[in-house]
């Protein structure tokens, strides 16, 4: 395996920026859309992973036209919840926002506050959860799992 291959298990370095790892978490928790961060080939040992959103199944936009000694390979799409450990907190959701708001004794109940408090917060859980990147994963490639070390970026 040369500098550039078709062979993602080359990859034995991930780069990704803080900022679409915490984009693709809050997308999945929000809406629960299909967002993954991308990694491009050809492949090499150092490569960059990138925020994406991929079609309904999951799989990209790869085709499968032509025989299997000029397709390129396709990129593969790393879950965010790969580069978080086990620990990330939770992302808040406005339900629980609005219970602890009126279980508040002293707090009356209106939908501003509850809208503020609950992008209070979303702020928060963006910061707090960057405290919980990890420095390696593992990524899912078609010829099985590849360990990789992890640079966050920003």
């Amino acid at each position: 395996m040369g500098p550039d291959s078709d062979d993602p298990r080359s990859i034995s370095s991930l780069a990704v920026t803080a900022g679409d790892v915490v984009a693709a978490l809050e997308a999945r928790y929000q809406r629960d859309r299909a967002v993954v961060l991308r990694v491009t080939p050809p492949f090499s040992g150092r490569m960059r992973a990138r925020l994406h959103v991929t079609d309904e199944d999951g799989r990209g936009e790869r085709e499968e036209s032509g025989d299997a000694a000029t397709r390129s390979p396709s990129p593969l799409h790393v879950p965010p919840g790969a580069f978080v450990d086990a620990d990330a907190p939770s992302y808040p959701r406005a339900a629980e926002t609005e219970d602890r708001l009126r279980s508040a004794p002293d707090t009356d109940y209106t939908l501003d506050r509850h809208h503020e408090r609950h992008r209070q917060r979303v702020a928060s859980w963006r910061e707090r959860v960057r405290d919980h990147f990890v420095s390696e994963t593992r990524i899912e490639t078609p010829d099985g799992d590849v360990r990789v070390d992890v640079t966050v970026l920003g």
